[in-house]
């Protein structure tokens, strides 16, 4: 997983401007998120879901006002991947997706996580930790 500016999937590839920030703001920015799944040789021909939550430093959900009030910050999909017919048994398959976000309202000078999970599951390492920059206090 990478954060970036912005991001798309062409041929299955990965197309990253700006990527690798782990500081923004403190205005709301567009980002992106960048992942690169590896589907095991036994886990291919089977649908997945995954889901991206964003949480803060507590590992509370972040929430943001919207029409219907207060909503958690998350993103879902599925996926499935196909066993390459020409690559050796037990090769893990390739999934290449990308979530392009609009500008959160984020609070400066805070610590913020993505999380991913896939069918439930979720790992220490599948996170990407970002901070926001302090407001800037203009003179009077």
């Amino acid at each position: 997983m990478l954060l970036c500016d912005a991001a798309q999937v062409a041929d299955g590839k990965l197309y990253i401007l700006g990527g690798g920030w782990s500081l923004t703001g403190p205005e709301p920015m567009p980002s992106a998120i960048a992942l690169k799944i590896d589907v095991g040789w036994n886990e291919a021909e089977v649908p997945h879901h995954w889901e991206l939550y964003l949480e803060d430093a507590d590992g509370r959900p972040v929430m943001v006002d919207t029409p219907d009030g207060a909503q958690p910050v998350e993103v879902r999909g599925e996926f499935q991947v196909a066993r390459p017919p020409t690559v050796p048994a037990g090769t893990p398959a390739d999934v290449t997706l990308v979530v392009n976000l609009g500008p959160l309202p984020l609070a400066p000078g805070n610590r913020f996580n993505w999380r991913l999970a896939i069918d439930g599951s979720s790992h220490a390492d599948w996170a990407l930790a970002f901070t926001t920059r302090p407001a800037v206090l203009e003179d009077s």
